[in-house]
């Protein structure tokens, strides 16, 4: 079976990519920089190069492809509008690979995203969900609520280094997950027929308020947070302000995100049915205390072993150093 995963550079996609290849499968990657993605060749993965708002470069991507895991989705700092990647660019991919007979698609989305028409994000979420179902092809959706990797940017890092902790409104406990636990689930997919065109929730062992994960990072790390509430109301107002410049209309979309964040409803979901049907074991995904656990454990290590390497040069150069006077012989 010939796959290919777009957004394979991602924070998710590299984990499918490497998932995928050491379960023997061929792995093609569609990529828009061969040199930023020279790691995946180094894994055994080929590289095409393509775009998905270019969509003349799709067909030669997909030919002779079985498979298609899709976990392409705009950036922040990308110069492209969340409608542009993630609504026009997996509309055109779909109908590529339907033109190029794929077999199977896995497609990443957000769970509870039809309660959230307002937000931008979510509703092409939605709306790519139904366009892909009713596409014709052989489909599995898997609905995410967002990833264990991202918390060492937004608490971790900042708690050691001793910077503002950002929270707003009642913050919605979150069921994140390890990337590396969502790509057993995307590439199970393609070996289990129970999975073809159906939706499931891919989540977490639990959701997690915005305070309990920084009470476990403080616990973790011996550090106190230094916790800075942002009133939703300003980042509406900031988010209007942008909507006025085109510059400013990817930032507007991502901050109505927010709203979602800081609603007070969990972004959650039943998994038990999931882990039968895919034939995975709960136990074995890991937990954000293990996952957090480890982080601190490695990046504390690494400092006590840099703070002992500085002080055992210091007391060298110390022992080392001459006097600026010579010696008097008092014979």
């Amino acid at each position: 079976m010939t796959l290919l995963i777009v957004g394979a550079t991602g924070t998710l996609g590299r984990q499918v990519a490497r998932r995928a290849i050491d379960e023997g499968y061929k792995v093609r990657c569609l990529v828009r920089s061969a040199k930023r993605a020279a790691f995946l060749k180094e894994w055994g993965a080929e590289l095409v190069r393509g775009d998905l708002c270019q969509p003349q470069t799709l067909a030669a991507a997909l030919e002779g492809v079985t498979a298609v895991i899709d976990a392409a989705t705009s950036r922040a700092t990308d110069s492209l509008t969340i409608k542009q990647v993630d609504w026009e660019g997996q509309v055109a991919l779909i109908q590529a690979a339907k033109a190029a007979g794929v077999e199977r698609f896995i497609f990443f989305s957000i769970i509870d995203a039809d309660k959230y028409p307002e937000v931008p994000l979510m509703e092409i979420k939605r709306c790519t969900e139904l366009f892909l179902a009713e596409s014709g092809i052989n489909y599995t959706v898997l609905r995410l609520a967002g990833f264990m990797q991202g918390l060492i940017g937004q608490y971790g890092i900042p708690i050691l280094e001793g910077q503002p902790v950002w929270v707003t409104g009642e913050s919605s406990p979150v069921a994140y997950m390890d990337t590396l636990d969502i790509a057993k689930f995307a590439v199970r997919a393609l070996s289990v027929p129970e999975t073809e065109k159906q939706t499931f929730p891919v989540v977490g062992t639990r959701a997690w308020s915005a305070q309990e994960i920084i009470s476990l990072c403080e616990r973790l790390s011996g550090k106190e947070a230094k916790v800075r509430r942002m009133p939703i109301n300003l980042l509406r107002a900031v988010r209007r302000v942008a909507r006025f410049f085109q510059w400013g209309w990817n930032v507007a979309d991502r901050l109505a995100f927010t709203e979602v964040l800081a609603s007070g409803r969990p972004l959650d979901g039943p998994m038990d049915d999931v882990y039968k049907v895919f034939g995975l074991e709960k136990e074995q995904t890991t937990t954000l205390e293990s996952y957090l656990q480890e982080y601190f454990g490695r990046i504390l290590k690494k400092l006590k072993e840099l703070d002992y390497e500085k002080t055992k040069t210091k007391t060298k150069k110390q022992k080392t150093k001459k006097t600026p006077f010579k010696k008097v012989n008092t014979q």
